[in-house]
């Protein structure tokens, strides 16, 4: 963090461990594009085999893995299946529709988790006016919901009947390791019933770039042509990859720290008058709504600034609070108490 800043706007602001600097400046290095870079191929095998997959691709982005899978799964002009508030849809800047050519069925959730009497109701019987459906999107954690976990076995459920209507299914696993840990699971079991997986690197794992993108070795072969076309083909990319293999192998350890806090903030601040929690902060995320009505969203991020507080206003009401492994116990306090002294001011 900068100074004395308490930077909450997300996960991906976590400057890399010293252990990452050290590994990236001793990384074996080779080109990639070529195949031959010998740190990259690690990261890739061992993505894959923690996820239970054949194959894996490191990409530059959370974004990139997901826009390479929709590429890969299908053809333009094809539907692709998701929840309304999905990131694939609300925050890749059109990518599956601009550059996959797709058209997204949209449907309304609460938690992100879609039923299987949806997903029915979703997919349309073959005609020649309607475009085919041909992939399905789940997001876990999701995102806009509050980083709340999605159940298992209602993943595997709609998952499993996803597959019997024919169609393709990828997991956005932006955030995969903290939904692992809160459900005590292994991540290759939440990765299990879908065909590709794409797990960020640089979130809570704090690598400072990249995600991977896994599934079967013929997959990853069409994802790895789909990831070229997007300019993505890299080069010594072990210097990345290296930061990347300590965040898959020694970050998910600690990101039960990130719950407990993100938990204790939740309860610190919805003790405030004027503001409310959305929902039960499972993982990392913690949604604020701003009740009080002299306050909103804008201004009290604003009074947190002035505070050396960093907050992302999602609507004129909320605000989305993220912990990270460069969030202390004292740092969660420190914020708790400048809201109560801030919202007891009123202005």
């Amino acid at each position: 963090m900068e100074r004395h800043l308490i930077d909450l706007r997300s996960d991906t602001v976590t400057q890399p461990t010293e252990g990452m600097r050290r590994a990236m400046a001793a990384a074996e290095v080779g080109d990639d594009v070529y195949g031959e870079d010998p740190t990259v191929k690690r990261l890739e095998e061992t993505a894959a085999q923690l996820l239970g997959k054949e194959a894996g691709l490191l990409v530059s982005s959370g974004t990139m893995g997901n826009l390479v899978a929709l590429l890969a799964h299908t053809r333009p002009g094809d539907e692709v299946i998701l929840d309304a508030n999905a990131h694939i849809y609300f925050y890749e800047a059109g990518g599956l529709a601009r550059i996959a050519g797709l058209i997204p069925r949209l449907i309304e959730t609460a938690d992100g988790c879609i039923t299987p009497e949806q997903l029915d109701q979703a997919v349309r019987p073959w005609d020649i006016h309607f475009p085919p459906a041909s992939l399905f999107c789940l997001e876990n954690t999701h995102n806009r919901a509050g980083g709340v976990v999605l159940p298992q076995e209602a993943v595997d459920a709609v998952v499993s009947r996803a597959k019997e209507l024919g169609l393709k299914a990828h997991l956005d696993g932006a955030r995969l390791m903290n939904a692992a840990v809160y459900q005590g699971l292994p991540p290759a079991r939440l990765a299990q019933p879908f065909d590709s997986v794409m797990l960020c690197l640089s979130k809570g794992l704090a690598a400072p770039v990249g995600s991977v993108l896994v599934g079967s070795r013929e997959f990853i072969d069409r994802a790895r042509r789909a990831r070229k076309l997007l300019g993505g083909g890299m080069r010594q990319a072990g210097v990345l990859a290296a930061a990347g293999l300590i965040a898959l192998t020694e970050m998910p350890a600690r990101l039960k720290e990130d719950h407990a806090r993100a938990r204790r903030l939740g309860e610190g601040l919805k003790s405030i008058p004027g503001l409310q929690v959305v929902g039960e902060v499972q993982t990392n995320i913690v949604i604020l709504e701003v009740r009080a009505s002299q306050w909103d969203s804008a201004r009290l991020v604003k009074a947190w600034r002035d505070e050396g507080i960093l907050a992302n206003a999602v609507s004129p009401r909320r605000i989305r609070l993220v912990t990270h492994y460069q969030i202390s116990d004292a740092h969660v306090e420190a914020v708790i108490d400048a809201t109560g002294r801030i919202m007891g001011q009123g202005f």
